[in-house]
């Protein structure tokens, strides 16, 4: 029985654990750590209406810097870290999986730190697949496996575009913010503020966020998406000489985007503009329990014949349960994508670092987890 230790009892870490002790197939024991007493307690309680067996999972207090002998000692028995903790923690623990040799996987979208994990894990003894939640992670793999089938069909080598958005939403959206937190707020915050990295012209360009705010109908509906940041992974370099233009892009209800301009406008230069941000977001938009994730990604570019073609996959993810407990859309398309990124490290056993571009697209899209919570996109 592997054993399974998972940072971070929010609302991902504790999805995740759910998850994976809902499974039949994933026999292992989870450690759940966190440094607040009660949010390991409340994590237990909705976990336990999963209706899962709870001799599985043990938890332990983490402190807020360094490590303690309980960690310690859990990490040492370990096989492998689930990182569900804010994207600033994320070179911590990822030193700690190194040292105590452990495979580590992790969900966030923080540009600086993704690349400490990089030059951290290069000669690791186990495995460091980065990025692997909802954006960045499925939908990098969903758009990469888009431009492979472009290619094979058309019989090209190279696209014009690859595009690829997401939006975690509330069902109603009311002015002047046209907005409802279904997730972590500094985490909209930051990549509302950070710089996004996109493809332009064959060229890998740092561009501002929030810097082009487009109109875009999905299924019928009207959406308005932005530039954000760390949503494409590492495809811009891993696709550059074969993608002319490839971005991410956050989706929104339309007049979410000027709004949330309007306030960094006004922010005082002294301030941190993320910090600022996230305090206005908090004292004036709402958190929601009921959630929706859209999914959109599109390859465009030439056939042989010169004529322009184009592949697109949209995907539409409602709340589901587990057992009587609810698992909001955030949560279940994150958990699913960071299981089965974890499965795949248990079964394999690479080392070193490895990336959203490396990831085997048909094999991931057809694996149990994010086939169960996404849906079959290989038939």
């Amino acid at each position: 029985m592997n054993k399974v230790v998972i940072v971070g009892a929010g609302g991902i870490g504790k999805a995740t654990a759910l998850i994976i002790m809902n499974d039949a197939q994933f026999d292992a024991d989870i450690y759940l750590g966190d440094i607040s007493e009660r949010a390991l307690s409340h994590s237990l309680e909705w976990i336990a209406k999963g209706e899962v067996d709870m001799s599985r999972i043990h938890t332990f207090l983490m402190p807020e810097e360094g490590i303690n002998p309980d960690m310690t000692t859990i990490f040492q028995n370990a096989a492998i870290v689930l990182d569900c903790l804010p994207g600033s923690q994320a070179p911590r623990i990822a030193a700690y999986a190194k040292e105590y040799r452990l495979h580590y996987v992790n969900l966030t979208e923080y540009v600086k730190e993704t690349e400490q994990i990089i030059a951290l894990s290069k000669d690791a003894e186990t495995g460091f697949l980065l990025q692997t939640g909802l954006a960045p992670g499925y939908i990098n793999i969903l758009g990469h496996y888009l431009f492979q089938e472009f290619c094979d069909k058309f019989g090209v080598e190279k696209a014009k575009l690859l595009s690829m958005k997401v939006g975690a939403l509330t069902h109603h959206a009311l002015p002047p913010h046209f907005y409802g937190f279904t997730w972590s707020p500094i985490g909209v915050a930051t990549e509302y503020v950070k710089d996004a990295i996109v493809l332009r012209d064959g060229k890998i360009e740092k561009i501002a966020a929030l810097s082009g705010i487009k109109s875009n109908m999905i299924d019928g509906v009207w959406y308005e998406s932005n530039y954000t940041s760390g949503g494409a992974a590492d495809l811009p370099s891993a696709l550059q000489g074969k993608v002319e233009n490839l971005h991410y892009k956050t989706l929104r209800y339309p007049g979410h985007y000027q709004w949330v301009k309007d306030i960094l406008n006004s922010a005082p230069y002294s301030v941190d503009r993320i910090e600022y941000l996230n305090d206005f977001m908090l004292k004036n938009i709402p958190s929601y329990e009921d959630d929706v994730v859209i999914i959109f990604a599109e390859v465009q570019g030439n056939d042989k014949r010169g004529h322009l073609q184009a592949m697109n996959k949209s995907l539409r993810v409602e709340p589901t349960f587990i057992g009587k407990q609810k698992l909001k859309a955030i949560q279940s398309t994150t958990a699913s994508a960071m299981v089965e990124s974890a499965w795949f490290m248990l079964q394999n056993n690479p080392r070193g670092t490895y990336l959203q571009s490396q990831v085997n697209t048909h094999e991931y899209l057809s694996g149990r987890f994010v086939q169960k919570y996404y849906g079959t996109i290989i038939e």
